[in-house]
């Protein structure tokens, strides 16, 4: 049997690790886990993303707690499926993201590999975004180079739109390896499932039910859409640092003070109407703009977004103009919750094959890098 290798991701959206065993050529999932935070440990990572007091203590805490989490959960897939641990090359655990600064050179992701190797007893690849970064890099998305090794089609344009808590794209010419790149494009459900969270009490909109049932404000929309990431040109990435509740309060608030402000359309329902649409016009953005390389194709979603049925209904309707199809990477063997957990395990995979694994058309690195660190049993 192939080698075993296990993927750990934690995302923008904190809503648990997805943990998965696979092996490559072919890609066989063997066994996947999600293992749900304790709500103390999601609140702190939440808090950790945004300046405030006394963060190293309460960052070395969260370290710990979240790294303790990941070595049980990988112990539980374990043995819960009877792997064989001598099958087992490496774990590749991308961590928390609690900061992500691509402007200042830095990224920040937490979860101790020493702490996992210790509870595993097997190797730990980690920190996969820095050493992008040293090479001029975003550090981020780093899923395109699995998506393109994975799904890349030679007679079909294929795009690969991840709805985590932050949106992101990876562009796939039809047999073109040259030229592949993606991009974060905003928020998916980071704003969403904040704002459902305070006004219904529930973590998320559940097949968009609740933005369906609201209309989108075209004056706030147009408010939001003034946000310099979206000017921004890619190579580009983004995270909690730049959408949160917090930015999200301020503009409305702004909103209100506007001449054109019209307090019929101020409802709960209708600001998470106008956070769809603030997505999925910005997706529609993206995929549009390579519209001479790739001007038809396919598009797959990932990500919890994926199982949002109005968010995927109103993407169709956008991208209809230029018959992209619009379907989830169920359609191409791999569930839709278990893409970027497996895509950690391909990035472990390529750093003990002493590979490559950003595409600095996508990240904007000087070159290629071999990504991550080891922690050694």
């Amino acid at each position: 049997m192939s080698a075993i290798y296990i993927g750990v991701m934690t995302g923008t959206s904190m809503d648990g690790v997805d943990i998965v065993a696979t092996s490559f050529d072919p890609l066989t999932l063997h066994a996947t886990l999600t293992v749900p935070f304790e709500p103390e440990l999601r609140d702190e990572l939440m808090a950790l993303t945004l300046p405030d007091d006394n963060e190293i203590d309460r960052m070395g805490k969260a370290d710990v707690a979240l790294a303790q989490m990941i070595g049980h959960g990988i112990n539980q897939l374990i043995e819960q499926n009877n792997l064989d641990r001598t099958q087992i090359k490496a774990i590749g655990s991308h961590g928390q993201t609690i900061r992500h600064r691509p402007e200042y050179g830095f990224t920040l992701q937490i979860g101790d590999p020493n702490i996992i190797t210790e509870i595993t007893q097997l190797p730990v690849v980690s920190d996969f975004r820095r050493r992008d970064m040293a090479a001029g890099g975003q550090g981020a998305p780093l899923v395109p180079a699995f998506h393109q090794a994975l799904f890349q089609h030679e007679s079909i344009h294929r795009v690969i739109l991840n709805l985590g808590g932050i949106s992101n794209v990876s562009m796939l010419p039809a047999n073109n390896s040259n030229a592949v790149y993606g991009f974060d494009t905003g928020p998916a459900n980071i704003l969403m499932d904040a704002w459902c969270q305070r006004h219904t009490g529930n973590p998320y909109d559940e097949n968009g039910d609740w933005a369906a049932y609201g209309q989108p404000i075209r004056s706030l929309l147009d408010r939001l859409q003034t946000h310099e990431f979206f000017a921004k040109e890619p190579p580009k990435s983004t995270g909690r640092e730049d959408f949160n509740l917090e930015w999200l309060d301020d503009q409305i608030s702004d909103w209100r003070n506007d001449l054109d402000y019209n307090e019929l359309e101020d409802t709960p329902e209708n600001v998470q109407a106008t956070l769809m649409k603030l997505t999925t016009r910005a997706i529609k953005k993206a995929i549009y703009r390579s519209k001479d390389l790739m001007p038809t194709g396919e598009v797959y979603v990932c990500g919890g977004g994926a199982y949002n049925s109005h968010l995927l209904e109103q993407l169709r309707w956008r991208l209809r103009k230029h018959n992209w199809s619009v379907q989830t990477t169920d359609a191409l063997g791999l569930a839709p919750t278990w893409v970027e957990a497996t895509a950690f395990a391909w990035l472990a995979m390529r750093f003990i094959q002493q590979l490559n694994g950003n595409l600095p058309t996508v990240t904007g690195a000087s070159g290629d890098r071999i990504l991550g660190t080891i922690t050694a049993v």
